[in-house]
């Protein structure tokens, strides 16, 4: 009986062991959950932004902004954050590799 308790254990811990390493992945970056702030500071989501929405990034307004997701702010913006646009966005978000 012992010995069996220790197997389940064993399996049960490699089992967590496991889950938590995935865990710890990084999700992708999206235009609905991902925070504008958040996709500024990761140099390769913001080059992303500037291909695809030339002067987000450096309107003087985006700052206030920084707290949001692309999604949130498109009512703002209706005529630079197209739904064509922000499709764009997320299609070179979803081709980065996830971060570990």
């Amino acid at each position: 009986m012992i010995r069996t308790l220790a197997v389940a254990l064993s399996l049960t811990v490699a089992t967590v062991s496991g889950t938590a390493a995935f865990a710890t992945d990084a999700p992708a970056l999206s235009i609905e959950t991902s925070l504008i702030g958040a996709m500024m500071d990761n140099a390769a989501a913001k080059a992303i932004l500037d291909k695809h929405l030339p002067g987000l990034t450096t309107n003087p307004q985006i700052e206030m902004a920084r707290s949001m997701t692309l999604k949130q702010i498109q009512g703002f913006a209706p005529d630079q954050l197209t739904d064509e646009a922000l499709a764009k966005v997320q299609a070179d978000l979803a081709a980065l590799p996830a971060a570990k």
